[in-house]
Parts: C-alpha cells; structure tokens; sequence
C-alpha cells in the first residue's frame, strides 16, 4: 500500500505492534498516578483523584476547528481542537480557567473521542490538536488506536503547558507528530508563587529537550503547514515575571537556533489575576518587543 506524503509517525508505530506495549505502559501508570511531575501517586484506574482532580474516565470539554493558532496549524480548514478538562497546573492568571480550574465539559468514552478525532478530520481539519492532554495521556493513546483503524491520517499535536514527565513524554515517541509546549517561565520561584510549579523549569526544560531529540525542528510542507517537529509558545509577562531571557538563551543554546518560537502578546489578567498587583495589567508593546529581541540576539529567527 502506497504511504502518504509525511504520513503520521504513529501510523508506522501502530502497524509493528508497539501502540498496543504503549497503551499498556501508559494505562499501568493509572494504577499510581506519576503522569506529570506532581507524581499524586494516586490510582485513577480507582476513580482517586490527585492534583489535577482527574479519575479514570477522560473529560472533554469542547471539540472544534480552530482557526485562532498558529498559521502553520490552522492552513485553511482549521486546528482540530479537543480542549481536555482540568490541567496539572495551577495558573492564578488561566484564560480558561472554566475548563482548567472549575472542570468545565463532558465524560467521553476513548471510542468516543476516537470518533471526534474522525469527524475533524472529515470536516478538512490538517491536524488533531490536544489540548491539556498530559493528565488523559494513556486515554488518548488508546482513542489514537481507534481513530487509525478506521483511518485517522492527520497529524497529532501534543498541546502542553510544559510541566511534563520526562517519562511520559518518552512515552510518546512515535505517536506525536508535533509537540507544541509551553515555556512559560525561566525561573522558579515565580512558577511557583504563579503556577504551583516549584521546579517548573528543570521539568520543562528536561522535557522540550525529549521532545526536541524526537521530532527536530518543526518541518513545514509546501502548503505552509506544519506535519513533525517542535513548536514552542513562550507567553511574555508584565514586569518580566516569564523570565524570558532563561528561556530564550536555553532554546538556542540547548536546543537549535532554528527552533519554531511563538512569542505571544495576548496576556490579559483574568482568573486571579488581580490578586497579584504585578500580574493585574495587560503587557506593555515595549515589553512584548524587548522579548523578541531579546531572542534574536540569541540568534532565534522562526519568530512568530
């Protein structure tokens, strides 16, 4: 049978064998949660719930083209967008705090979301991008084997806030096509005064280097849209508080000055904002544009 021109990675893997091992290492993960680096250590295969408040079902709370990220992902028809409910972060600033925070959306079975991943791609979506997916790993890859066996495609986003398992994310080597993580700080004790995440950056940084080693830099087609490699959101903060030269000097240094950056402008206090007089504004041009210097003077150029 003739391939597909940059057909998915995790076609290959699913067709030696090794989704099925995958699945079954992940699922064991469930029995003493350690998915993320808050290692609950709970059994959600039980229905206990640690940090991120996730049982054993999957939580869906929306399923759409998207057509508001990055040029190389949305194309013409759009990001298939799955949002997971809940998250392993505790931001204060969250713009979707409804789905991360309060746990807004629906139970959905692993046929159900196989199916939901069908109908975006019938519907002209160039990629299956999951949203907060790190708590609801081992459910998606099971959906995964699903959707290909009635001819899933399209490429998998791994959409992440960056708090990740080093374990885990070996975990998916094969099967993401596209990691898209955040970097949202390059120091830690903000992470955790704003995120809970008191050592958010060896975590995040350990991570993005595994998913670097994986998949390279983000590759683009001749249509302009991206089908492997990485791509990295950094979100620029009042006040500095991202540390975002940390950031900038570890993707250039530690990863490839070719690196797909997207520095992004669109911080608005919400959530908890307001209770941080240093988080309580919208950033200034001057600092948005202090960043992007900031990482061309590190020799980053895929700027977005």
């Amino acid at each position: 049978m003739a391939r597909r021109l940059h057909e998915p990675v995790y076609i290959e893997t699913y067709e030696r064998g090794e989704l099925d091992t995958r699945i079954e290492q992940l699922e064991a993960i469930l029995e003493e949660c350690t998915l993320c680096p808050r290692e609950c250590g709970v059994n959600r295969e039980k229905d206990e719930r640690g940090y991120c408040n996730s049982g054993r079902s999957l939580k869906v709370s929306s399923v759409q083209p998207h057509f508001g990220e990055e040029p190389v992902l949305v194309g013409t028809h759009g990001s298939g967008t799955i949002f997971l409910t809940n998250c392993n972060l505790g931001c204060v600033y969250c713009q979707n705090y409804d789905i991360s925070h309060l746990g807004y959306g629906r139970v959905m079975t692993e046929a159900e979301l196989a199916t939901q991943m069908l109908k975006l791609q019938n519907r002209g979506c160039h990629n299956i991008n999951l949203v907060t997916p790190t708590h609801f790993t081992p459910q998606i890859v099971k959906a995964l084997k699903i959707a290909i066996e009635k001819g899933l495609h399209i490429p998998l986003v791994y959409n992440c806030g960056g708090y990740e398992s080093c374990r885990t994310i070996e975990l998916l080597e094969g099967i993401v096509d596209i990691y898209m993580p955040d970097m949202k700080y390059g120091d830690n004790a903000t992470a955790k005064r704003y995120s809970n995440a008191g050592d958010y950056v060896e975590r995040c940084f350990a991570a993005v280097k595994e998913m670097h080693a994986q998949v390279g830099d983000l590759k683009i087609d001749e249509r302009g849209l991206a089908w492997r490699g990485l791509l990295i959101r950094h979100l620029v903060l009042p006040n500095g508080l991202a540390g975002s030269e940390s950031v900038m000097k570890f993707i250039a240094t530690e990863l490839s000055k070719d690196s797909y950056v997207n520095i992004m402008a669109q911080y608005r206090p919400m959530y908890r904002a307001f209770e941080y007089k240093e988080l309580s504004r919208y950033i200034r041009m001057a600092e948005y544009r202090e960043v992007i210097a900031i990482a061309r003077r590190y020799g980053l150029h895929r700027l977005v």
